[in-house]
Formats: C-alpha cells, sequence, structure tokens
C-alpha cells in the first residue's frame, strides 16, 4: 500500500530540519574553537612561550644527537669554562655540559609531559564518573581524592620515590611517582563542573532520547569541559619539573646514566662558586621552560574562558 504524500512530506521536511540543525551545531561548534584559537593568538607573550617551548623541545630532541659530544662522552677537558670547543663548559670529570643540558632538557620534558598525561587521564575520569553518577558512587571517590590530599605530598613523593629508586634511571617510574598525586586537583575541578553541567538541557535532552551514560559523558559534558582540563594539563607540565627536580636535590629523582636538569642542578651545587656555569646553565634552562609553560597555560585559560566567550 503506497505511503501517503502528507506523510512522505513530512518526514523530508524533518529529515531537512535535522541536517539543517546539524550543520548549524556544527558550524557553532567550529566558530567557538576559531573565537578560542584567534583569542590565543593574540596574546602575544602565550604566543611566544608556545614558540619558545616548541623550539626547546625540537633543540633538545635534535640537537641532542646532532651535537658532536654524547651526554656521557668524557673529554680530555676537565672543569673548564665556556669556549668555542665548550660552549657550556665541563664538568670535573670531563662530560660537555651542552650535550648534558641537551639531554636534561628533553629528560625533563619527556618526563613533566608523561605526568601531565597520565594524570590527566586520570584526573578526568575520576571527575567525570563522581560528577556525573553522585550519590554513593560520588561519596566513595572524593573521600579517596581528600584522603590522597590530606596526607602531604611530599612525605608520599619521598616515600615512592625511595621505593623506585633503583629503577629512577628510567624516567618513566619517576613519571608514574608524580602522576599518582597530581591528578588529584583535576579530579576535584571535573567533578564541580559535571555536577553543573548535568543539570543543563542538553544533558537532560540526551537522557530523554535514551542516549548511555558514556555518550553522554564523552560526546557532551567532557568536550564542554574541556578548557579547565586544557589548562591543568599545561600547567602540571611545569609543575612536575619543578618537583622533579626537587626530588633529584634530595637524591631520589632520575638517576645516572640518565641525566635531567633537576639532577645537573643538584650535582653542580656544591661548585656553584667555584664553577658557576655547571649551576646557571641547566638553571637557566629549567626556569625559561616553567615560565614559557605558565605564560601557555594563561594564555590558554584566557582563550577557553566562558565569560570571555560570551562577550565575544
Amino acid at each position: 500500500m503506497p505511503e501517503p504524500a502528507f506523510d512522505t512530506a513530512t518526514t523530508a521536511v524533518a529529515a531537512r530540519e535535522q541536517r539543517a540543525a546539524q550543520a548549524g551545531l556544527n558550524v557553532e561548534a567550529r566558530s567557538q574553537f576559531q573565537l578560542a584559537a584567534d583569542r590565543f593568538m593574540h596574546h602575544r607573550l602565550a604566543l611566544a612561550s608556545l614558540a619558545f617551548f616548541v623550539f626547546m623541545v625540537l633543540v633538545s630532541t635534535a640537537g641532542a644527537h646532532l651535537w658532536h659530544y654524547n651526554y656521557a662522552q668524557i673529554t680530555n677537558q676537565f672543569a673548564t669554562g665556556p669556549s668555542a670547543q665548550h660552549p657550556f663548559g665541563t664538568d670535573l670529570i670531563g662530560h660537555d655540559l651542552l650535550a648534558q643540558v641537551l639531554t636534561g632538557t628533553a629528560t625533563s620534558i619527556y618526563t613533566a609531559v608523561v605526568v601531565a598525561a597520565i594524570s590527566t587521564v586520570v584526573g578526568t575520569l575520576i571527575g567525570a564518573v563522581a560528577g556525573y553518577y553522585g550519590g554513593m558512587v560520588d561519596a566513595v571517590l572524593m573521600r579517596f581524592t581528600d584522603l590522597v590530599l590530606v596526607v602531604p605530598g611530599l612525605a608520599i613523593l619521598l616515600v615512592l620515590a625511595h621505593g623506585v629508586s633503583s629503577l629512577a634511571s628510567n624516567p618513566i617510574w619517576i613519571a608514574l611517582v608524580l602522576a599518582a598525586l597530581f591528578w588529584t586537583y583535576l579530579a576535584r575541578l571535573v567533578r564541580g563542573t559535571f555536577l553543573s553541567l548535568r543539570e543543563r538541557e542538553f544533558v537532560e535532552s540526551q537522557w530523554a532520547i535514551g542516549s548511555s551514560d558514556r555518550r553522554i559523558i564523552l560526546r557532551h559534558l567532557i568536550p564542554n569541559a574541556i578548557g579547565p582540563i586544557v589548562v591543568n594539563a599545561t600547567l602540571t607540565v611545569a609543575n612536575a619539573m619543578l618537583v622533579e627536580a626537587a626530588l633529584s636535590y634530595l637524591g631520589l629523582g632520575i638517576q645516572p646514566p640518565s641525566v635531567s636538569l633537576g639532577g645537573l642542578i643538584a650535582s653542580a651545587e656544591g661548585d656553584a662558586t667555584v664553577m658557576p656555569w655547571l649551576f646557571y646553565f641547566p638553571a637557566i634552562f629549567l626556569v625559561l621552560i616553567i615560565l614559557s609553560v605558565n605564560f601557555i597555560g594563561d594564555g590558554l585559560r584566557d582563550a577557553l574562558d566562558p565569560a570571555q566567550r560570551v562577550r565575544a
């Protein structure tokens, strides 16, 4: 039996309206991303910091392989100051400091990025589940988070770092130790954001049409909370580099034969007065990288600020 013309026309109109609505949503999503990107591009300090950070990543990774001295190579120059042959000088053993600083920079950045990635994933998942489901799930997850926050972080780091000190020549172990504590703040942040977002109309509409919890969390809630997540991940990179340097200063950071900026600073502390280049070059690299990451985080915070999105 042929379908009535009225029903067919109604179905076609509904399909066109649905496609138009989807296109409108895509245009709106693209425009929001473009607005955020445009605001970030106009944040000159953040843009310059991003360029500097990328430059440091490229120089430290490629330069360590292209420089004619290896970080572990012992030369016939001992405790010499900066020169044309050794731009950053050499240490007491004869290591070329430029090679060590380049390798240490790459190691410190790699460790910090791994910490940020792991802690962001863990914190986002725990905060998302707690904020979305609420009730007993929220209570259990947040009490566990509070327990981790209450215990002094330095004490936990010292215990964990001492436990893996024999394995710390591989930076991934120190990254895991740091990530074990760095997820807590993000978990609370995402949980608060989800508690607010789940009361919005677009979430209720997804519940009404029978969307699964996984789809609502991954496709709707997390994208709307991406601003705080990205900013926190960026700042975690800087914090992880600082804490790793502190652990290295205490002798519990990345261990030889691997080198990091924190380890180089710690090993040069006793010689800072007589051989200042051993201390100042890795310290300057560490400070500049941390400052650049913090400025990038400031730029992302301004670009992804919902209040600025409304004003725009």
